[in-house]
């Protein structure tokens, strides 16, 4: 089953996993993007093997479950910490400071503003794609 995994930065910095989609509770934490993942995919590990250990069969929820992970704009940034906060607020249209307010969690990102950083972010996935050396 795939279901979808949210990640969100939280007002103290860190970083929070957890899935509205389905019965069972999985959560993930950690100070950075990448230690919430560890800490979710521990948690899913650790359910999955108390059904086992208890003898009970695996809600049909957590059978073969895959995860589809949606990132909020400040943990985006905080995985693919790669990515030029400014380079790539240019080729979004979008004001360098206010994607770095973003980039931080300050400030509320309107629909629109998602949907620039959706649309560049595919555009630069299929470029990057396209790539052949």
């Amino acid at each position: 089953m795939r279901t979808t995994a949210l990640i969100e930065k939280g007002k103290d910095g860190t970083f929070g996993i957890f899935t509205p989609d389905i019965n069972s509770t999985i959560i993930g934490e950690g100070n950075t993007v990448a230690e919430a993942k560890t800490d979710f995919e521990n948690s899913v590990r650790e359910i999955i093997q108390f059904y086992k250990e208890d003898g009970k069969e695996l809600p049909e929820e957590l059978k073969d479950i895959q995860f589809v992970y949606k990132y909020d704009i400040a943990s985006m940034f905080d995985y693919y910490n790669w990515i030029n906060v400014s380079q790539f607020a240019k080729k979004a249209g979008i004001n360098s400071s206010l994607m770095r307010q973003y980039r931080m969690g300050k400030t509320y990102i309107s629909e629109n503003q998602i949907g620039k950083i959706e649309r560049t972010l595919h555009s630069l996935g299929n470029e990057l794609a396209a790539i052949r050396l």
